[in-house]
């Protein structure tokens, strides 16, 4: 436990209740020996960064306890009902495996500010394959993973003005039970003007 403690830069107390708490799953023990892991190092660090966000004790514990009783991670997420995004499920070595030496307390913090990452039990769950395989590729290119985080927050914040102008034409427009089937129209349009925009920018750059 004292090791422990010490690599999570935190005290034996401050452990102590976070196991009383059930912030953390209890060791593995053999015979009066119990054994702390890099999952329960993950979780610790998960704890850490939820609070510098502002998360309470009692928050997090909630999240922990709904996610132990078996609750759906889209649920927990409040990702609503299913969407083309799928959630991936990770142990602390797989994800630091997609970010080799990026997975600092500072990024991690950040991704779960955005909503990206969350805990499952021992677990981390990631809110979307395509983002995580994206980031993930990014960084191999050689972006920082920081820097990965900082643009997907401004890609949040026009993704949501797109989505909100789109949802207020369609819903203007069309009957709701069509609303889903006329989603992909809408993705078509940014898609392309995506594209079309990206063109012009790297032929700015190349002149």
């Amino acid at each position: 436990m004292a090791e422990l403690a010490e690599a999570a830069g935190i005290t034996v107390r401050t452990l102590r209740f976070y196991r009383e708490r059930g912030l953390i799953p209890p060791p593995r023990r053999e015979g009066r020996i119990a054994w702390y892991d890099e999952r329960h190092l993950a979780r610790l660090r998960t704890i850490a960064a939820l609070l510098e966000r502002g998360h309470t004790l009692t928050g997090i514990a909630d999240l922990t306890t709904a996610f132990e009783s078996g609750r759906d991670v889209g649920e927990v997420l409040e990702l609503g009902p299913p969407t083309e995004e799928e959630p991936v499920r990770l142990t602390p070595e797989e994800l630091a495996d997609h970010f080799a030496g990026e997975v600092t307390p500072e990024n991690l913090a950040a991704a779960l500010d955005l909503g990206y990452l969350a805990t499952d039990g021992e677990d981390i769950v990631h809110v979307s394959r395509r983002l995580l395989d994206v980031s993930a590729a990014l960084v191999r290119e050689g972006v920082p993973l920081a820097e990965v985080l900082k643009a997907g927050a401004r890609v949040r914040e026009h993704a949501d003005a797109l989505a909100a102008l789109f949802a207020d034409l369609l819903t203007a427009h069309a009957e709701e039970a069509d609303l889903q089937r006329l989603r992909p129209l809408a993705k078509s349009v940014v898609e392309a003007e995506l594209s079309m925009a990206l063109d012009r920018r790297l032929r700015g750059a190349r002149g």
